[in-house]
């Protein structure tokens, strides 16, 4: 009888620590993957302009790695974010993706031409705001919870739609718009 308690003990620790490995090794990583188009804008744009979004979350390491691509927008390409907004809601700047613009932290990247396609990380550091939505300059876990709340998208802004162009919903686990 003891020695079966003992068996079924080390059992279950091993299966503790099988678990706990491969949180560790994933880092706790969500993944997204989004279509950017004008008709998630608001207000809803027709317009040829199309794109993706990619991230991975690594908040043992606080990062966030992206790609991002765009094509055949009706302008040139001026700046993109991620924004703190709900679906059908516009919100304020969390983090720059990319700016041609000269208006993001030091270390963001340039916009380029379309077909473009930029990859970064986003750090606590890139985190701007939005302060007047709650998010603060820096607040890596509250970009994270918001991501996870679906409460966060991508926009591509151009020269002639300046508040975007085209806008994917950020949704973890996969996203809706594979």
């Amino acid at each position: 009888m003891r020695n079966r308690l003992i068996l079924a003990a080390a059992v279950a620790a091993i299966g503790v620590v099988g678990v706990i490995a491969v949180a560790v090794a994933s880092g706790g990583g969500d993944r997204a993957r989004e279509k950017l188009t004008g008709y998630e804008e608001i207000p809803t744009l027709s317009t040829s302009g199309e794109g993706t979004f990619k991230a991975t979350i690594d908040r043992r390491h606080e990062e966030i790695d992206y790609v991002l691509t765009y094509r055949d927008l009706e302008s040139e390409v001026t700046q993109a974010h991620i924004h703190l907004g709900a679906p059908a809601f516009s919100g304020g700047i969390i983090a720059f993706l990319c700016t041609n613009l000269g208006n993001g932290p030091t270390g963001t990247p340039e916009c380029p031409p379309q077909p473009g396609r930029v990859a970064g990380t986003i750090e606590p550091g890139d985190v701007v705001g939005p302060v007047p939505q709650g998010i603060a300059a820096g607040e890596f876990d509250e970009l994270v919870n918001a991501m996870r709340a679906d409460a966060t998208y991508a926009n591509v802004h151009s020269a002639n739609y300046q508040a975007g162009e085209i806008r994917g919903q950020i949704e973890l686990g996969g996203g809706s718009n594979d």
